[in-house]
């Protein structure tokens, strides 16, 4: 069998399934490596504050590194941004997100990022904006939500509702260059360092908490069974030729047994002759 495997013809068709070997193994490892998604960074890392403008850059994807992080910044709000965002569950009770657009004073270009200042049951509970002023807010940075379906309502005041927390959308709301992700503020002191968010205790506003989430990486099972797939297909690719030399092979014997026989037929029937006409004579 080595004889036919080393035959122009099979060396060629060995050198095909080589490549397409390689072809089928490349694309088995990039569906392994899409089967597990990156793990969520360790407690001590999120549970860390670190500034804004270090973890995450305005106007740019979030990654699983940058998304659940506490992070510090300084700034101001801007003035009649404020907007809620619905159906947003405390304790068990739907309400409102009540949020502005912040500006970290360290930002490049002045961009801007969302910030969750606190939960209210009714809109009319959700406070005014402070009066502008550095304020120095400690949050999560959470990664953006799509823009939700349907027409966008308006409380009693006046003040915008949507569906989702959107920074996309709110970016084009507030005509400002900003961040993808947005801040869930947990403290917003002033100057003096005092409280002037939804901690504090004269705030009609509840805080917001958001834990981070857990340690653990989500397995695609789909990537996982392509990549399997891939990989018998790859397999398959030398099988083939394997039995493609095979069948070669033992076809090539047969031929040469038939040639054996007939051989052997014809000497024996020119022997029966000679022998007859030796008879005669």
């Amino acid at each position: 069998m080595l004889k036919t495997a080393l035959q122009p013809k099979w060396i060629g068709t060995l050198a095909l399934a080589l490549l397409l070997a390689t072809v089928f193994v490349v694309l088995s490892a990039w569906q392994f490596s899409e089967s597990s998604s990156e793990p969520p960074p360790t407690e001590e890392i999120t549970e860390t504050a670190a500034p804004l403008t270090e973890v995450h850059e305005p106007q740019q994807p979030m990654t699983v590194a940058e998304a659940d992080r506490i992070v510090d910044t300084s700034g101001e709000f801007l003035e009649d941004t404020q907007v809620l965002i619905e159906e947003r569950l405390q304790d068990g009770e739907s309400g409102y997100w009540v949020v502005a657009a912040f500006r970290p004073e360290d930002a490049p270009d002045e961009n801007i990022i969302p910030v969750v200042r606190g939960w209210v049951e009714d809109p009319g509970a959700a406070e005014e904006l402070p009066a502008e002023q550095p304020l120095e807010i400690q949050g999560r940075l959470l990664p953006p939500e799509a823009p939700g379906p349907g027409q966008r309502g308006m409380s009693a005041d006046g003040t915008q509702i949507f569906p989702t927390l959107s920074p996309a959308e709110l970016i084009n709301v507030w005509d400002q260059p900003g961040y993808s992700g947005f801040l869930v503020a947990f403290q917003t002191l002033d100057a003096e360092g005092t409280e002037l968010g939804a901690a504090s205790s004269s705030s009609t506003m509840e805080p917001v908490r958001v834990d981070p989430q857990p340690e653990t990486s989500d397995i695609n099972w789909l990537n996982l069974f392509y990549g399997v797939e891939w990989t018998v297909f790859a397999g398959f690719a030398f099988y083939l030729w394997w039995r493609l030399v095979k069948d070669a092979h033992e076809k090539q014997l047969e031929e040469e047994r038939l040639d054996r026989e007939w051989q052997e037929q014809w000497r024996a029937e020119q022997l029966a002759l000679r022998q007859q006409n030796q008879a005669k004579d």
